[in-house]
């Protein structure tokens, strides 16, 4: 049997010069964990409530229309004749679906259709 023998060559080169405690930036553990924020939990921690904004605000083809006229007209009336429009425009879907003979299911897919094209055109903003 014929034995072969391996010599290993320290050909491996790296751009990596530093020990495994360092970070990138070539700072040691210890250092880099007195730079960062210590946060205190007193008595009163902040806590932050459920936000109040409109997730459609300045989305949309219509959005600053509708957003230009609910600061001209103020939040509450705009919000009235908003309810009034939606009113209107269901009572319009299911007009027509009594004229067409569609079921109670199918109407209230075409308003929930109605809804997210209004989201998407800007009508909810």
């Amino acid at each position: 049997m014929a034995t072969s023998s391996i010599t290993a060559t320290n050909s491996f080169s790296s751009s990596f010069h530093g020990s495994w405690g360092s970070t990138i930036a070539g700072e040691d553990y210890s250092t880099m964990l007195t730079k960062t924020t210590r946060v205190r939990f007193g008595r009163n921690p902040l806590s932050f409530g459920p936000m109040m904004g409109n997730v459609n605000e300045g989305k949309g083809l219509f959005a600053p229309l509708v957003v230009v006229t609910r600061n001209i007209v103020g939040k509450k009336r705009f919000n009235q004749l908003r309810g009034k429009a939606i009113a209107l425009h269901s009572q319009v879907i299911t007009e027509f679906c009594k004229s067409i003979g569609a079921d109670s299911k199918q109407r209230q897919g075409l308003i929930r259709l109605a809804k997210k094209n209004g989201e998407r055109l800007g009508f909810l903003a």
